[in-house]
C-alpha cells in the first residue's frame, strides 16, 4: 500500500484518484492518517488535482488540532490503494519523535490513569447526554441556487463542475445543475443544493468553490430558500 512519492506530481495524482470516492484517508471523519499524509505532502496540490486540493484544504483547517484527531499515526505504507508502494522521501519529523516519546512513562501508574480515563470517559457520556437531550429534533435547512462563474469561453465546464461536486461536507447535498449562457460564449454552472442552516453556510461555499481558482472566477449566490 502507499501512494507513491507524495512529493511528486506522480504520486499527489494516486492520492488524487483515491480520494475521487471518498472524504478521508480512512474512515468517514478527520483522523491521524490524514495527519500522517498531509504533514508528508510538500506543497498544496494543482488545481487540476481537484479531490486532493478539496481534501488537502479541508485537513490544512485542522492543523490548529491536529494532536487531537481520532486515531495512531501510522507509517505512509499502510495508507492508500493496494499495490502502490510508498516511496516518499524525507526524515521522520522531529514532532513525531516528540509523539513517540511522550508515549513513554516510566513513572506512571496503571490504576491512576485507568481511574483517570474512567472518570473522564463518564464526564464526557454525561455531558453528550445533556447536549443530546437539548438538541432540538427539527433540522432548519435551505435550498440555495450558486452561480459558478468561469474565466472565459475556453474553461472546461465539465472539470469545473467536477469540482464543484468534490465538495463534501456534512450536511450539504449537491442537487441538479445546468449550464446558463452569459454572453460572448461564456456559460456559467448554475447549480443547487440543500444544506443544513447550522453546519453549512454560503460563506463557506465561496471559500471552497473559488479556491478552484484555475476554473473559476467567482461565486454568485442566485437563490436562497428556507425548507
Amino acid at each position: 500500500m502507499g501512494f507513491g512519492d507524495l512529493k511528486s506530481a506522480s504520486g499527489l495524482k494516486v492520492l488524487n484518484d483515491f480520494l475521487s470516492t471518498r472524504s478521508y484517508i480512512e474512515g468517514y471523519v478527520p483522523s491521524q492518517a490524514d495527519v500522517a499524509v498531509f504533514d508528508a505532502i510538500s506543497a498544496a496540490p494543482s488545481a487540476d488535482l481537484c479531490h486532493a486540493l478539496r481534501w488537502y484544504n479541508h485537513i490544512k483547517s485542522y492543523q490548529s488540532q491536529k494532536n487531537s484527531l481520532p486515531g495512531v499515526k501510522k507509517p505512509l505504507g499502510q495508507y492508500g490503494p493496494a499495490g502502490v508502494a510508498d516511496t516518499t522521501s524525507g526524515p521522520t519529523s522531529k514532532e513525531d519523535n516528540d509523539d513517540e516519546d511522550d508515549d513513554i512513562d516510566l513513572f506512571g501508574s496503571d490504576d491512576e490513569e485507568d481511574a483517570e480515563a474512567a472518570r473522564l470517559k463518564e464526564e464526557r457520556l454525561a455531558e453528550y447526554a445533556a447536549k443530546k437531550a437539548k438538541k432540538p429534533t427539527l433540522i432548519a435547512k435551505s435550498s440555495i441556487l450558486l452561480d459558478v462563474k468561469p474565466w472565459d469561453d475556453e474553461t472546461d465546464m465539465a472539470k469545473l463542475e467536477e469540482c464543484v461536486r468534490s465538495i463534501q461536507m456534512d450536511g450539504l447535498v449537491w442537487g441538479q445543475s445546468k449550464l446558463v449562457p452569459v454572453g460572448y460564449g461564456i456559460k456559467k454552472l448554475q447549480i443547487g443544493c440543500v444544506v443544513e442552516d447550522d453546519k453549512v453556510g454560503t460563506d463557506i461555499l465561496e471559500e471552497k468553490i473559488t479556491a478552484f481558482e484555475d476554473f473559476v472566477q467567482s461565486m454568485d449566490v442566485a437563490a436562497f430558500n428556507k425548507i
